[in-house]
């Protein structure tokens, strides 16, 4: 299968690029810059040119595929309402490029949007969510897809995606904020709990959803259900040799932006359907052992 990937050259990407050439399909992979670009054509990968402002691009990349796996997302927390809706209108272009071709697309969100009500409730893939939330729009534009004859699918991944390629996530940034503050953050009690999955079994996921995801099927891409915050706060602290200190909500955002913000979120994941539906099985460490080999405390991230 011949697979146009958008966000082919980012964290989890370029993992997905290379599950899908060791998979035996054949990658072009969508670059910005000529940094990408060349990062795609040493993995392997064919290239085309462009960003997603560039509708036409995303739209001819679709059309000459077998599939899509949409992965890209402006990360500008600054004003996130701007990227979500750049998002949706790539999300628009490519489906509309793939409409009748009963091709596979699957795009990306995110689970913490299920969060955002605030019940604590175990989140599962039939969960309702809040049409008003961050990145839904483009949820329900892909899964709407279907009645258009697109073999479409939304994978929401855990807000903690680890592992080696992860430089620039949320757990870099708690990090970060250790380092600078001299003691690892938890908010509150710390009891809030966060998902994750390790980059490669997110990356095998996606390869599963393409290959064999039924229309209109929302994934999630999540290996442990919840982990407390403050076992990740201790986590930090162990490797970095510095104190736990619990802060305030509006502590934690004023320290880490729109990462606090995420952080106070209690996020409780199943993906027992996601398992069952495609028979895939997390294998590779967990976030806390992540942490515990120093993964991002000794000059990884």
């Amino acid at each position: 299968m011949h697979v146009f990937v958008t966000g082919a050259s980012g964290h989890i990407g370029s993992l997905v690029v290379a599950e899908l050439l060791g998979a035996g399909h054949r990658v072009t992979g969508l670059a910005r810059s000529d940094a990408s670009a060349e990062a795609l054509r040493a993995a392997g990968a064919g290239v085309r040119q462009g960003s997603l402002e560039d509708l036409d691009v995303l739209a001819a990349g679709a059309s000459d595929a077998d599939g899509v796996i949409h992965l890209a997302f402006i990360h500008d927390f600054t004003d996130y309402q701007a990227a979500a809706e750049t998002d949706l209108r790539a999300v628009e272009a490519m489906g509309s490029a793939l409409a009748g071709s009963n091709k596979p697309f699957v795009n990306t969100s995110g689970t913490a949007m299920l969060a955002f009500g605030g019940t604590g409730a175990l989140g599962t893939e039939d969960s309702a969510v809040d049409p008003s939330g961050p990145r839904v729009a483009s949820e329900l534009a892909t899964v709407s897809l279907v009645d258009r004859g697109v073999r479409s699918a939304v994978i929401r991944l855990a807000p903690t995606v680890h592992g080696p390629t992860d430089h620039h996530g949320f757990v870099p940034r708690l990090v970060a904020n250790a380092r600078e503050r001299g003691r690892s953050l938890y908010i509150g009690d710390g009891s809030n709990r966060w998902p994750a999955v390790h980059n490669l079994d997110a990356a095998h996921l996606y390869r599963l959803a393409l290959e064999s995801a039924p229309a209109g099927t929302r994934l999630h891409g999540v290996a442990e259900q919840g982990i407390a915050l403050r076992d990740i706060a201790a986590g930090i602290a162990d490797q970095l040799d510095v104190p736990v200190r619990s802060v305030t909500p509006e502590q934690a955002l004023d320290e880490l932006g729109f990462v606090g913000a995420i952080a106070a979120l209690d996020n409780p994941t199943s993906s027992e359907r996601t398992r069952t539906l495609l028979g895939w099985e997390p294998t590779h460490p967990t976030l806390l052992e992540d942490l515990k080999a120093g993964l991002y405390t000794e000059g990884v991230s």
